[in-house]
């Protein structure tokens, strides 16, 4: 320091007197610096700074340049100007370098202006007003760039942030134009930015790919390079590979660099955190200094609030690099999980449902985007309590040991009770993940569950889970509100202790305005980190981000750029050779094996012996026909470029043109969810010709034909499959059981049990004797055609579907679909004020009251006892003590104690408020649902269905009750901090009032403008989903297409779609945070100058009162208006809840006072008189004046072409449509007058689609133990099952997958049949029931039914012709008419349809 002033001396030519230039300066009324500081540092600072940096910084630019700006000739004439000639070579540096907003030359310009203000004052004393030019000159040209900045914000859609100013930059100024701009209109998706480079997915997976490479590159040499004897260390390494901490490292390497430039901002706001208590300090010291002078103060209250800005700023900066961060890595792991998801085989995606793999993308990313917010918490919040507890020991002594005391004891407990919740969490979320899948599959199975008159059972099982859920919810509540008490009381508890021992160890320690006040500010402090690390270290030893982490360990990069032609197959027996160009039928029972063999030519089977090599291109059509959400055309081109002629071609050959007309936009007609608005039938088609446009030199096909009419069959198979078909010289592998396809095959494989029995042309079999030609032989009085004819896969939609081929009624369907999928996220909407009367009526009026008064009494124990605090410090000091310091100390302890239970009480009464809302809620949402008529679900989409009772609900069981406990609360607290304030300097209300005024400007700007991108994030969110699923449900038809880069293109600009709605989300939270943190510190700065004003007649307690409480008011509006906005976009929970009250609802499960007998239907006779149905209001009638009588025991066929009405008589029947015209009588009673529960559970179908739910095999046949074990084997046993479920493990307590999915088709249509044989009424509706079975399988079901139904009238809906000859009568239907009704016989006869149906059939 000596030399500093030496060196200072010989600039000015004199010797300097130290002491004489610190009074001069300090100890003075009027504060100067010396003439010689003025004349060298202040004049030599800049120009120091300006000369040593810019090299580094000229340096930077040239690493990291954007390429060349043009400099306007206006610009480079103001330039031209400035006398200082470095800031002109940086200025053309960055515009050669393209950098618009420099940040070097602005605190160049900063250091010149506050360098220039001390001159200027003594300048100003003596008219020197030059100067102002001069500085005016001086910022110039930064104004100059400034403005071409805001032209390039109004002129371009790219972010803003690119080219901002410095200054804009770290007050996020830059997002104001689209705050305001939606304030003033809706915002739209092409109102938002577009990502910087930096932030989009091609950029940040690339450069994530080759991290990875390089990380699995380093440690396979590693690995290669270690010696036999250091096996347990390679152990080792391959357990932390397979923990995910390989790739943890990759993440660190990209996104690390950044992240530290937060974490520095972060280092610079604790330092200014802890620095505001010690300018408390001396603004303290100096009211209780009578003479100090009055510019003292004014300088520690502006200090406070710089060092409270500077604050604000470094901890924005902080928290938006930290969301920037972790905005990439969700990209990251978005775009790792869904390459991970392209590679996995089916038998390694049975492992993980697709709900598993949604969670992956959706909770765990999320999860890990809280791992990079919270991490420096892990290690700088043990060093913030430290210094904490430092400062407190500076101002208290040893009696901090108190506080430490405190919080060891506060920190385990919050700990213990964290545990407990975390405990009780993983329960509930057990509970509520069984409901939701249980939902899942209600949905899914939900026209079962109407046939067979199911919904009250299983809307009791919805409502026990939801009953243990909220009770596990109610526990955990309880103990969150023990913790917030104990947290929200943690300040008290650790001054009481701290000032308790203080006081009493020695009567001669005073409690004064400082140690009180300075001590409050600290402990506020210490809530932080004390709050933050046990949530942050949670965070970082979360198992689910790990297991995220293992998904992503695969054996090699993840990449999709290369397909391999050559899999290893999970086979054995099987060796088999296909020539190219040749027709390959495979034939086998249900269950031999069929589709396997295609899977493991597709190389989706895990290898235990054997390869399969594939030569040429592959187009697969699966079993189970796969559509996209997109347009008919683009499922058939899938990528590829229209070619017309071709086009038309295949359309033709695929049986598609009809189809066309049909719809109403033609091929460009958007297709729903899975294929919402097509038929099974088409779907199949439709997936048909995506695979015949391709010109692949491998054909796969999945019994293509099943879905389909007889005659539609045939000519599919004349057209495309067959010798003189468009594939006929390409190779095709048919799997059917079509016997009539056959002898047209150039090989036939027959599988039994996995194994191929059987090979050889058709006749070769035939003469073998074996196994094909009993079956052949069996089935000899089987017309040759029947094996073209209907097969239904699991997600065929019902006949319901096939007057959707009518243009109104697709108009309509599409509509709705449309309608409800803008309906969910209305962009504009604002939420009712309804909502919140329906939400708090539900409450309850007495339980609100009483939480209103809990909150203003809670407050009015703060207030009390914070005043108490500053009487307490203004206390005199008489010999050295203040007298009755125990009775302020108990009066305090009281106070404080009260608000405490005031807390418990208020949060556990909100919480007990919301439980009870919820219930409400869910059970008129359940019940809602479950009236619906089939039509509601069949233009809802499931997942929108799904997404109420999972996310919505689970928005109002916690999301709200946490937004209404914060809003409150720190609306209370604000109130508290105003009323302190204006008790100290009533003159305050002048700056209060207008500054309310500005703070409700500024949230109804944030509040409007972030729910809108709330919206629009939640809008571009479903689609990542959507596409995600589509890509697990479609993985296999993916692969053989070879289309995953298009496909992951696709995923790419979905989740940058997302993130360009994501990141102003959370950028507009920091716009908010800066501005009313800067608001807040406004009124810190009031209330500081104001008490400096009165000191004369304010005491330093007041002061310290005021003062300390308007630290906090920061932290509270930005709380206050972030709780509001969670609450304001949470809300839109109860609205969403509440759209399906409205809906159409069927008619009464059950009436009461019904005269029904309970042995009705005792006969089973069935009369149809004038029946008409209509699908809805205003369409044609689907059904058109029906007259039948059908008597008991009768067996009925009905027959007809597609969409001739023969399902319709069947729902006609159930009543899950409701008669237009006429009635129906059952044993002579009406059933449009009974209770359709009352209907359905006294008959019986067996549908077209077998649905099964996930459990035992036992529940699925027997849900509610009706029957008993004995019962179900003989069941078992009438179905041809008892051999399959006797050789399972589990035998009847089998567990069936999701939709059963781990049992092939026809075993789960046979499980069906077996819930008929156990129902076994008087009247059996079939629908198809056989079709997804082969034909020796079907005679025997045939067999069955006639022998086990015999006393039963039957109504069997068929294609295949032969199942009813031996029937009573047959009714032949077309149009909605029934057109011939007698007994086959009879009809053929006549010479009528019938007849020429069977000819097509080939029976005559």
């Amino acid at each position: 320091m000596f030399w500093n002033i030496q060196i200072i001396s010989g600039f000015c030519g004199q010797g300097l007197d130290q002491e004489n230039d610190w009074n001069q300066t300090w100890y003075t009324h009027n504060p100067e610096l010396s003439n010689c500081f003025q004349n060298t540092v202040l004049v030599w600072a800049p120009c120091i700074y300006l000369w040593v940096l810019s090299p580094f910084y000229c340096l930077r630019l040239y690493c990291h340049g954007r390429g060349r700006l043009p400099l306007s000739s206006l610009c480079s004439a103001k330039l031209v100007r400035k006398t200082t000639k470095t800031s002109v070579c940086v200025i053309h540096w960055e515009r050669m370098r393209g950098c618009r907003s420099s940040v070097f030359l602005f605190f160049f310009w900063l250091l010149g202006v506050v360098c220039s203000l001390i001159p200027l004052h003594a300048k100003v004393q003596l008219a020197h007003i030059g100067i102002l030019f001069h500085i005016y000159l001086n910022t110039y040209p930064h104004s100059v760039l400034f403005g071409h900045i805001v032209y390039l914000f109004f002129f371009q859609n790219a972010c803003p942030v690119q080219d901002a100013s410095f200054l804009s930059k770290i007050l996020f100024w830059w997002f104001s134009g689209l705050v305001f701009k939606g304030y003033r209109s809706p915002l739209q998706a092409e109102d938002l930015w577009s990502l910087r480079e930096e932030d989009t997915s091609e950029k940040i997976i690339s450069d994530l790919e080759e991290e990875w490479t390089a990380e699995r590159t380093n440690t396979s040499i590693a690995l290669g390079s270690r010696l036999p004897e250091q096996a347990q260390f390679l152990r080792k390494i391959q357990k932390e590979q397979s923990s995910g901490f390989c790739l943890l490292r990759t993440l660190a390497r990209s996104f690390g660099p950044y992240f530290l430039n937060g974490t520095l901002c972060l280092m610079v706001h604790d330092a200014f955190m802890f620095s505001v208590p010690q300018v408390l300090s001396l603004l303290l010291g100096f009211m209780k200094d009578e003479d100090a002078p009055m510019w003292k103060g004014f300088f520690y209250a502006s200090l406070m609030f710089l060092l409270s800005c500077l604050q604000s700023v470094f901890n924005h900066q902080y928290t938006y690099t930290c969301f920037t961060v972790g905005m990439r890595v969700k990209t990251a792991v978005m775009g790792l999980v869904y390459r991970k998801v392209g590679n996995l085989t089916s038998t390694k995606a049975l492992t993980c449902t697709v709900g598993e793999i949604v969670n992956l993308v959706s909770a765990d990313t999320q999860k890990l985007m809280d791992f990079v917010v919270y991490f420096n918490a892990v290690w700088l919040a043990p060093i913030e309590v430290t210094l904490c507890l430092f400062f407190l020991w500076q101002h208290l002594g040893p009696s901090a040991l108190a506080g430490i005391a405190t919080v060891i004891f506060i920190f385990p407990l919050n700990g213990f009770i964290a545990r407990q919740r975390s405990k009780l969490q993983e329960v509930q979320m057990k509970y509520m993940d069984g409901r939701v899948k249980l939902m899942n599959e209600i949905l899914n199975g939900i026209k079962i569950l109407k046939f067979y008159a199911w919904e009250k059972a299983f809307l009791e099982q919805v409502l026990g889970y939801r009953e243990k859920e909220l009770k596990t919810l109610k526990k955990s509540q309880i103990l969150y509100s023990v913790s917030l008490a104990s947290f929200n009381s943690s300040s008290f508890l650790i001054a009481f202790a701290m000032f308790g021992v203080y006081v009493l160890i020695d009567d001669k320690n005073v409690l004064d305005a400082q140690k009180i006040f300075v001590s409050m500010a600290l402990i506020n402090i210490l809530k932080t980190p004390l709050s933050q690390l046990p949530f942050a270290m949670s965070i970082i030893i979360q198992k689910v981000s790990t297991r995220l982490l293992n998904t992503q360990s695969g054996n090699k990069c993840p990449s999709l750029s290369s397909f391999p032609l050559t899999y290893s197959v999970f086979w054995s027996r099987i060796s088999v050779r296909v020539p190219c160009g040749s027709l390959v039928a495979v034939v086998g029972h249900v269950g031999s094996g069929k589709s396997s063999l295609l899977s493991a030519m597709l190389g989706e089977t895990e290898k235990r012996s054997g390869a399969v090599s594939v030569k040429g291109s592959i187009a697969y059509v699966p079993q189970q026909a796969w559509i996209q959400n997109a347009s008919l055309q683009d499922n058939i081109l899938f990528g590829q470029e229209k070619k017309e002629s071709w086009y038309q071609r295949v359309l033709e050959a695929c049986a598609l043109l009809p189809d066309l007309d049909n719809l109403p936009a033609g091929d460009a007609t958007e297709i729903g969810e899975k294929g919402l608005n097509l038929s099974g039938g088409q779907k199949q088609r439709v997936s048909l010709a995506r695979a015949v446009y391709r010109k692949a030199d491998v054909y796969l096909l999945d019994d293509p034909l099943s879905a389909v009419d007889a005659h539609v069959g045939q000519h599919i198979f004349n057209k495309v499959i067959g010798p003189k078909g468009i594939l006929r010289d390409k190779t095709r592998v048919l799997v059917t059981h079509g016997m009539s396809f056959l002898p047209q095959a150039d090989l036939i494989l027959v599988l039994v049990d996995g194994e191929i029995s059987e090979r050889g042309s058709y006749q070769e079999l035939l003469n073998r004797n074996g196994d094909f030609a009993l079956a052949d032989s069996d089935d000899d009085h089987i017309p040759e055609d029947l094996g073209k004819l209907t097969k239904v896969d699991k997600a065929r939609i019902g006949r319901v579907r096939s007057f959707i081929l009518k243009l109104d009624d697709t108009v309509f369907l599409l509509t709705i679909y449309f309608w409800l999928m803008i309906s969910i996220f209305p962009l504009s909407q604002q939420v009712k004020l309804e909502m919140y009367i329906e939400y708090f009526r539900t409450i309850g009026l007495p339980l609100i009251v009483s939480i209103v008064f809990l909150y203003a009494f809670q407050q009015a124990a703060s207030l009390s006892y914070n005043y108490w605090l500053s009487l307490w410090a203004d206390q005199p000091v008489i010999n050295g003590t203040q007298l009755n310091v125990d009775l302020k100390l108990g009066v305090y302890g009281a106070l404080g104690f009260a608000q405490g239970i005031a807390i418990f009480g208020t949060t556990l009464a909100i919480s007990l408020g919301c439980i009870i809302a919820s219930r409400h809620l869910h059970l008129d949402l359940l019940n809602n649902v479950l009236h619906s008529p089939m039509s509601f679900f069949e233009s809802t989409p499931s997942g929108n269905l799904l997404n109420r009772f999972a996310k919505e609900i689970d928005a109002i069981d916690n999301m709200i009750p946490d937004g209404l406990k914060m809003m409150l609360g720190y609306f209370f607290k604000l109130m508290e901090v105003c009323i302190i304030v204006l008790m100290a300097t009533p003159f305050a209300a002048v700056i209060i009032l207008p500054m309310a005024f500005l703070y409700g400007f500024i949230q109804s700007f944030y509040v409007a403008t972030s729910c809108q991108l709330r919206r629009l994030e939640s809008v571009s969110r479903s689609p990542i989903y959507t596409h995600l699923n589509e890509t697990v449900q479609g993985a296999s038809v993916i692969r053989a297409f070879n289309e995953q880069s298009r496909f992951i293109m696709g995923a790419n600009h979905k989740v940058d779609h997302n993130q360009t709605a994501y990141f102003p989300r959370f950028v507009a939270t920091r716009w908010l945070g800066v501005n009313l943190e800067f608001l807040g510190n406004g009124i810190v700065l009031a209330a500081s100058i104001l008490s400096v004003m009165a000191k004369g007649t304010l005491s330093p307690g007041m002061v310290g009162l005021a003062v300390s409480h308007s630290l906090q008011v920061t932290g509270f509006l930005s709380w206050i208006v972030r709780s509001w906005t969670d609450v304001e976009n949470n809300i839109v929970s109860v609205e969403r809840v509440k759209e399906y009250a409205d809906t159409p609802k069927e008619a009464a499960w059950s009436i009461e006072g019904s005269s029904l007998p309970p042995s009705w239907p005792q006969k089973g006779a069935i009369e149809f008189q004038d029946y008409g149905l209509q699908y809805r209001k205003g369409l044609e009638l689907a059904l058109k004046g029906i007259s039948v009588h059908i008597k008991e025991r009768e067996k009925i066929g009905i027959v007809g072409r597609t969409g001739a009405g023969k399902s319709s008589l069947a729902l006609g029947i159930f009543r899950i449509l409701e008669a237009a015209k006429g009635q129906i009588y059952i044993d002579g009673i009406n059933i449009a007058e009974i209770g359709l529960h009352d209907l359905r559970s006294r008959i019986t179908i067996i549908p077209q689609d077998p649905v099964l739910f996930s459990g035992s095999l036992r529940m699925n046949l027997d849900p509610f133990d009706a029957y008993s074990d004995e019962e179900v084997w003989n069941a078992l046993e009438l179905a041809h099952l008892k051999n399959f479920v006797s050789e399972l493990p589990d035998k009847l307590n089998h567990e069936c997958s999701e939709g059963g999915e781990n049992i092939s088709l026809g075993q789960r249509q046979l499980v069906c049949l077996a819930r008929a044989l156990l129902r076994k009424t008087k009247i059996l509706v079939l629908d198809e029931a056989t079709a997804a079975l082969d034909l020796e399988t079907d005679t025997l079901i045939q067999s069955t039914i006639r022998s086990q139904f015999e006393d039963c009238a039957v109504l069997t809906i068929a294609h295949r012709l032969n199942t009813i000859m031996d029937y009573t009568k047959v009714i032949v239907m077309d149009k909605g008419h029934i057109v011939e009704m007698d007994s086959p016989s009879n009809l053929i006869a006549k010479r009528g349809q019938f007849y020429y149906m069977c000819r097509e059939a080939g029976l005559l």
